[in-house]
């Protein structure tokens, strides 16, 4: 019989407490996945007893929020001492929402970070602490979906969108969706076990969680490949049209060097990195050809080409036909 120790009674004793904060038109899903991971790892089986994680879901006033989906939920607490909690997660929602959250939020997200409480924000609750101030320094995760307009809204702010989490310091970010499980099963078997962890994913019929380091599950413009370095390069890639970004930051990028890129890439793909994000590039290009009627040049500029002409010919290239003649109905050899 193994013999516990103070730091083993300690941690059985302690609570993992989590406090929830929801934005108007926020995304039931990611906090439903969320929060019914920590019930199920709160207790054995499907007790739901709050027997090693506690939740609460603040509010500046007991008003119900109502979801996208139009689900209302209520706070069952007012804002207490952000001390009082492991972390705070944000759950986010559309972003066409003006005011996703009231003034008095904002200030409570500061103060929990002043008191050096670790902030999560959940599909794009991260959004809103980086409206608050709060993330700047910080390497944001978003989905693929959000991930161009918050580099629009936040241009000085680190982003990636080829992880589904990303845990930094005192904050952490989710893509949503199912991912929210993920980190919330992280968190479990940070702060509780691995028997709890293993307890909720049995629970919700989830196989396994994955990593924060797996890859967002879409299906990228090239054909799906089996390694999830050239993955997350893919995505990048697309992520960076207007302006590339170089062979050799790629492969930092997903830890390899540019000869480990290009050897893995030609294996995998047939094609080297470089020609893989040419053919992104004009896949792109056909696409706002075909979809649009914007100029030539604005097309050109939009994938990266310095000028009509380069575009053109590099476009001929691939698919048999000059950009103009697409438009015109003549046939193509792609």
């Amino acid at each position: 019989m193994k013999v516990l120790n103070s730091a083993d009674v300690a941690k059985a004793a302690a609570k993992l407490k989590i406090g929830f904060v929801l934005s108007r038109s926020f995304t039931l899903s990611a906090f439903a996945l969320f929060v019914d991971t920590l019930r199920l790892a709160s207790d054995e089986l499907d007790k739901s007893g709050r027997v090693r994680a506690d939740w609460q879901v603040l509010g500046s006033t007991r008003h119900l929020i109502q979801s996208s989906c139009g689900v209302q939920v209520a706070p069952t607490s007012d804002f207490l001492p952000p001390e009082e909690f492991d972390y705070i997660v944000v759950v986010g929602g559309l972003l066409t929402v003006e005011r996703p959250v009231d003034d008095i939020t904002i200030r409570y997200l500061r103060q929990a970070a002043a008191k050096g409480v670790p902030l999560i924000g959940l599909c794009t609750g991260t959004f809103i602490l980086a409206e608050a101030g709060l993330m700047k320094g910080h390497r944001a995760c978003v989905s693929w979906l959000h991930y161009q307009a918050y580099r629009d809204r936040f241009p000085d702010h680190p982003v990636r969108a080829d992880r589904l989490f990303h845990f930094d310091r005192k904050l952490g970010s989710c893509a949503g969706g199912s991912s929210a499980a993920d980190m919330a099963a992280f968190l479990v078997r940070r702060n509780i076990n691995r028997d709890a962890e293993r307890n909720a994913l049995e629970v919700l019929q989830i196989d396994r969680a994955r990593a924060a380091t797996d890859i967002q599950s879409r299906r990228p413009l090239v054909d799906e490949v089996d390694d999830a370095r050239i993955q997350a390069a893919i995505i990048t890639m697309e992520q960076h049209m207007e302006e590339a970004v170089s062979i050799e930051e790629l492969a930092r990028s997903v830890g390899l060097s540019r000869r480990q890129l290009e050897r893995i890439f030609i294996a995998k793909t047939g094609m080297s990195p470089a020609n893989a994000y040419n053919k992104l590039r004009l896949k792109k290009a056909r696409a706002l050809l075909l979809q649009s009627k914007a100029p030539l040049i604005d097309v050109a500029l939009d994938v990266g080409f310095a000028s009509a002409a380069h575009f053109s010919r590099a476009f001929k290239r691939i698919y048999g036909i000059t950009p103009s003649q697409l438009r015109t109905g003549a046939p193509s050899q792609s």
